[in-house]
């Protein structure tokens, strides 16, 4: 497993629904060859075995690029194929129950959506980063209440942990997030629909290298 700490800045890419599991490892090679580090594997529709097959090929597929696969939502299964951590929603669990099954290396992230508190919570459970949305509107989740960006200074002052941002991320509308404060950016939609998803996840990664802070 690659060394998951500390969090880079850059690209965050999380998986969309793929009826075939191999449309799912092309599609995640091409973000990895694009220079992103950081993968999710969210699927909220595959049956156990088939979830636990797809989760183990994306994680060699990580191996093969010094990338870190984080789980959405499931610290079993992130547990039973090694990935570098788990992502929790609202409702998945928090971060302190986590770490004690995946230890104290594991990369553990809440889902805060808008809510401060809800990050400050979590941090002081133990999550590695926090991340806040949608700051755009979202084909995913269109019911999800905006995310305002003064989230994500105030999260850099008082809590010192990266944070994400996510929810309708386009690359025109991502450096505005960067320059407030976002260390990752989640994007579903405009990476894995792009025509060439490995341009795609490279011109995301370069934005972060052109506003270092």
């Amino acid at each position: 497993m690659p060394e998951p700490l500390p969090l880079r800045r850059g690209l965050y890419a999380v998986t969309p629904e793929f009826a075939a599991a191999a449309d799912l490892l092309a599609a995640s090679e091409a973000v990895l060859a694009g220079g992103c580090r950081w993968l999710q594997y969210r699927d909220k529709t595959s049956a156990g075995a088939e979830r636990l097959a797809r989760a183990r090929a994306l994680a060699a597929c990580c191996a093969r690029h010094a990338a870190a696969l984080i789980v959405n939502d499931d610290v079993e299964l992130a547990r039973a194929i090694g990935a570098a951590g788990v992502h929790l929603g609202r409702d998945d669990g928090d971060a302190g129950a986590a770490r004690a099954v995946l230890g104290p290396r594991a990369v553990i992230g809440v889902s805060c959506y808008a809510d401060f508190d809800l990050a400050r919570r979590g941090c002081a459970a133990g999550a590695d980063y926090v991340a806040f949305g949608a700051v755009y509107p979202s084909p995913t989740k269109p019911q999800a209440k905006p995310a305002p960006l003064a989230l994500f200074p105030r999260c850099r002052t008082e809590l010192a942990v990266p944070a994400c941002a996510i929810g309708g991320i386009t690359l025109a509308g991502a450096p505005r997030l960067i320059a407030a404060g976002a260390d990752l950016l989640a994007v579903i939609t405009d990476l894995f629909s792009a025509p060439d998803i490995a341009a795609r996840a490279h011109a995301y990664q370069s934005l972060f290298e052109e506003n270092t802070p």
